[in-house]
Parts: C-alpha cells; structure tokens; sequence
C-alpha cells in the first residue's frame, strides 16, 4: 500500500506537511501568548497544545520551534504580534526539510513489514528522547521534541514520557500535541501548560485552501464550511464530489418532516459509487457535522433556513440517532455492508426523528 510519506501517518497527499507550512490561519492571539511567553522567560518546558483534528495543532508547534531555534535567546527574540520568521533562516529550512539536529518528531512508526503505520506510538519511539537529549546539541539553543499525537501512544509510551517531563533535560521544550487533552494521563496534563485552539474560521479555511488548491471559489466556499472549523476536514471536501454530496444532503433535510425517497435515493447513489470510499467518508461527516449543529442549536454555516420540526426535535432525541448511526457507520465499513442501504436508513431515521 503506497503512502504519500512513511514518515508522517497523517500527511495529505498533495497538501504541505505541518513542517513546511510558512503561514498559520488559527487565531493570532495564540501567536503573541507564545511569543510573550518565551521573551518574557515564562516558557514552560512543556506545552500542551489541545484540540479537534485539522485545526493546525502541528503547524503551531513547528512555527513555534522556527521561532525558538531562529531565536534562541528569549531576551533578544523580537517583541512581534507572531511567530514568523525571515524568509531566509536557516532554522526553517532546515526544520522544513527535516533535518534540523535540534528538532525531534515522535509519531506512530512506520511499519516496514506490514507496510503501514503502526497502530500506536511506541515505547521504543519515546525512548528516542534519551539519546536526543543526552547528546551535545547539534546546534546551540534548544532541543524540541515534538510528540505528534499524544493520543496515539500506547500506556507503556505514556508511562515513559511522563518520566521525561517529570525530570526535562536543560534547554528542552516539549510541544504536546493531543486532538482529546482530557483522556491522557492527568499526570501527563499537570506537567504541561495547556494550550486548547479554538477552530478556524471559514474565511481563515477559505484562505487556506485558496493558496494551495486550485478548485473552484464555490467549491471551496463548500468545503470550508463542510469543514467545521477544521482544515483538514474542508479538504475532505474538496472536490465536485462532495460538493454534490452535500447539496444532495441539503435537499433531503430541508423537506423535514417528509422523507422525499427520489432525493434520497439519488444521494445514496452519489455515496455508494463505487469504490467512493472517500464519498462514504465524506457523507458520514456531513451526518455527525448535521447533528452536532442541532444538538448545539446552530445555523447551517451557508445560511439555510431550518424546518421548524428540526429545531423543535428534543436534545435527547439527537443523542438518540447519534449513538445509533455511529454503531451503525462503524458496522458499515468494518463489515462492508451495503452503502446506500446506509444512507436510506440513515435519512429516514434523521425524518423519522423529527416527527417524534
């Protein structure tokens, strides 16, 4: 199985890694708490960064480390409203290609046998720390490791950073990245300050897409509020595809209570193309994203009016069809069962809700 990079689990294919990217679309307030922090000698040796998939958790951490390593004396970093740095620092061509002596990446492995990323990040991935840290630093300033994600580590991995950030080495940063902070260790969250980022904006998403893809204006407007806050997630959406997938989508919710079958047999044929494991993919995240604007009492991000019988559908009814069709999603793809079968049941369980 071929992958875009065997040595990011998380790459997208044909979209910059978190390393390579020179802009950060998240809120610049984040920036200037980092950049007050290290100037002000306030830098704590460990910082949580928390939050949902896709809202640039990672890029944060290596523009931050960019700073750092450009910077490597806090009391002559510059007093800047962000963590940019010059065109031409060495730091981040260097971090950019990977091959800075004073950054290291823990990640899920990968798995030469099996070709494919191990499931967890391993012990023996932590342990990569002792040598790294234990060393002359390959250039003067600080080592940064970057522990991307903390969520996939396993509890011997868990056990074994927790040990590291109890007794950090001198000139050490930890930058902990974790998409769910509160099902780690609470030890391992004590002994980092946390950073939660809230999700990005439709225009910042907008923006982002716009520089590194070349789909049409109303195909990004769609995949950016499809995205809810989450780039990673827009880019899911981006392509016609999708598009159509979530126009098709919109169509069958807005006759609610009424179950219009023509629409929601040609939606189900739009998912179940086949070999459209990215339309399935695509779908139930236009699903959950539905419901979690209801169970929150949102507007749809483009404006569309609600049927009066949706916003008048009970919170407990919502968590209802939530814990059925996520049973049922997960039953789908592990057991490859039928798929427009899926999004026919699914509509008329969401219709049938709305009756209630």
């Amino acid at each position: 199985m071929a992958v875009p990079d065997m040595t990011r689990p998380d790459a997208i294919e044909g979209w910059p890694l978190p390393e390579e990217q020179t802009e950060w679309h998240g809120d610049p307030a984040i920036e200037r708490l980092m950049v007050e922090a290290y100037r002000g000698g306030r830098m704590h040796h460990a910082w949580m960064i928390g939050g949902p998939r896709g809202i640039g958790k990672a890029t944060l951490a290596y523009r931050f480390a960019r700073f750092a390593l450009t910077y490597p004396d806090p009391a002559r970093a510059p007093d800047a409203a962000t963590l940019a740095v010059p065109a031409g620092s060495p730091a981040a061509a260097k971090i950019a290609a990977r091959s800075h002596p004073n950054i290291l990446t823990l990640s899920r492995p990968w798995d030469e046998q099996g070709k494919r990323f191990k499931a967890s990040l391993t012990i023996d991935e932590i342990r990569r720390t002792i040598p790294f840290f234990g060393s002359t630093a390959g250039e003067a300033g600080w080592r940064i490791a970057i522990v991307d994600s903390a969520d996939d580590m396993n509890p011997n991995a868990a056990n074994a950073l927790l040990k590291i950030l109890e007794e950090p080495p001198k000139r050490s940063l930890f930058l902990v990245i974790s998409h769910a902070p509160g099902r780690l260790l609470p030890t391992i969250r004590s002994r980092c300050r946390r950073l939660d980022l809230p999700l990005l904006t439709v225009p910042a998403i907008e923006t982002a897409l716009q520089a590194h893809s070349d789909a049409e204006a109303d195909i990004r407007r769609f995949a950016a509020e499809a995205g809810q806050g989450s780039l990673r997630r827009a880019i899911g959406f981006l392509d016609e595809d999708a598009a159509a997938i979530g126009r098709a989508f919109s169509r069958v919710v807005a006759r609610f209570p009424q179950l219009d079958g023509q629409a929601a047999h040609a939606l189900g044929d739009l998912v179940a193309q086949r070999g459209a494991d990215e339309a399935f993919a695509n779908f139930v995240d236009l699903v959950f994203a539905w419901l979690n604007r209801r169970a929150r009492a949102l507007p749809e991000p483009d404006g569309s009016p609600i049927p009066e019988s949706v916003a008048a559908t009970p919170l407990a009814t919502w968590a209802e069809v939530w814990e059925k069709l996520r049973q049922s999603s997960a039953e789908v793809e592990a057991l490859n069962l039928d798929r427009k079968q899926f999004v026919l049941t699914t509509m008329n369980i969401l219709a049938r809700a709305t009756r209630m």
